[in-house]
């Protein structure tokens, strides 16, 4: 959805709405930092932001600067006050991403002091990876801010299945930064049962101090459209891929599986959209297999043509393979699938498994012929395609969606207003408006 912008030419505003004056409350002003993506780029964090914005909080971010609409420094969205730094940018190697960590940390820090001594915040919340952020800023908790960490990602297994296990040094440090962030944190927001275990077990939380707020899509964003017979490029099926490309995602094992599927038939193409540093042999590994004519590689698209893809779309393709991150993780894709009334085919994962239930058509984990035998028996069963459509649908609004996942954060922000620093806001509480949020672009 469009989003509105002020403060185009720059310029730091010194505050976010007046102080109260002598017995009014006003609302808390919360912190939130990414290191990961640029906003409002993270869907997760950028449906939080929202949330609590509507809720009534004032709301302030730090986030890395992007290309085209996340460059420049500051930034207004749709209420919300956007602080961006200039990233150093990792190579791919383990200690290309010790520099960008370190450079991130300094910057984040001196970012942070200078807008907590222009405005103070009452709680400060960080999105991993990396797991450091916290540590950044943890003189805002000596001022009595209270912390929340919205846990995205596993940062250990995430480097094992990156790097593997051979430099022992880097993983057992992710470990480390692990548990010092849980211990710093007084709120987490746990993404599945899978991370809420790690939360309480790892990282020693108790099961008051966890929410579990899953990355739902929001519905009012994905509502069906025409297809686009187009996109098919003469071809009687349309397979489709969208999200990240990075090593461990697994496009590797869909583009091999459409090599097995090549050889039993032709009547399909596929489009797979997003980008990544995987990108590039991810082409060469299409061209190796002489599949350049079949699969497209199409970047990220707009709302409009993503919306278009997926309703154009016979089945789409979650190949993550099984490892100890993905089995534990929810990954955003199949939600969204789903909620375009999408069947899947995936990987037999735990917890795709429990997002997705029978809307999805699971393959043995790690093997690209059986998960090709699995597009190959959806693509000649349309009545089932359109069951596990519906039925996935349902599951989103159902329980799935963010509006459910909403109403989860803003318990978390209630639990950490009246923990044990005491609750500085009597008088005030947010608001609970039922309002589906709406997402920015």
């Amino acid at each position: 959805m469009p989003t509105t912008a002020s403060n185009e030419n720059g310029a730091h505003p010194h505050a976010t709405g007046a102080e109260p004056t002598a017995g009014e409350s006003r609302a808390p002003r919360v912190l939130v930092i990414t290191q990961n993506c640029p906003l409002p780029q993270d869907r997760r964090v950028w449906n939080e932001l929202l949330a609590l914005k509507q809720a009534g909080y004032e709301v302030v971010a730090i986030c890395p600067e992007g290309p085209g609409r996340n460059a420049g420094s500051f930034s207004r969205l749709e209420g919300v006050d956007i602080f961006r730094y200039r990233q150093t940018e990792a190579t791919g190697n383990p200690l290309s991403y010790v520099r960008e960590y370190v450079t991130a940390f300094w910057r984040i820090r001196r970012l942070a002091r200078r807008l907590a001594g222009e405005r103070g915040f009452e709680i400060v919340q960080t999105a991993n990876p990396p797991d450091f952020l916290l540590l950044a800023v943890r003189f805002l908790k000596r001022r009595g801010a209270r912390f929340i960490f919205d846990h995205h990602d596993l940062a250990p297994e995430l480097y094992l299945a990156r790097f593997g296990g051979e430099r022992r040094l880097f993983y057992r440090l992710a470990l480390v930064l692990e548990r010092l962030n849980f211990h710093v944190a007084d709120i987490v927001l746990a993404s599945n049962e899978s991370y809420r275990r790690v939360a309480e077990t790892r990282g020693h939380k108790r099961p008051g101090e966890v929410f579990v707020v899953r990355s739902g899509p929001v519905l009012p964003r994905f509502r069906a459209v025409p297809a686009d017979p187009a996109l098919r490029r003469g071809s009687e099926h349309l397979l489709s891929f969208v999200g990240e490309m990075a090593p461990q995602d697994g496009i590797d094992h869909a583009i091999r599986a459409l090599g097995h599927l090549r050889k039993a038939r032709d009547d399909w193409h596929a489009i797979f959209a997003g980008d990544g540093p995987a990108l590039k042999p991810l082409r060469e590994l299409t061209a190796e297999l002489g599949l350049e004519e079949q699969i497209e590689f199409a970047g990220w698209l707009e709302d409009a043509e993503l919306l278009s893809l997926l309703c154009s779309s016979d089945v789409c393709l979650v190949p993550d393979p099984k490892t100890p991150l993905s089995d534990a993780s929810t990954l955003v894709k199949v939600a969204e699938y789903m909620a375009m009334s999408r069947p899947i085919v995936a990987y037999d994962l735990t917890e795709t498994r429990v997002t997705a239930g029978d809307a999805a058509l699971f393959a043995p984990p790690n093997d690209p012929q059986a998960f090709a035998d699995a597009i190959a028996e959806l693509l000649d069963d349309p009545a089932r395609r359109e069951a596990m459509g519906r039925i996935g649908r349902e599951r989103v609004e159902q329980s799935l969606s963010w509006e459910h996942s909403r109403m989860e954060l803003l318990a978390a922000y209630d639990a950490a207003l009246s923990g044990p620093q005491g609750n500085p806001w009597p008088a005030w509480r947010p608001r609970r408006a039922a309002s589906p949020v709406r997402e920015g672009k």
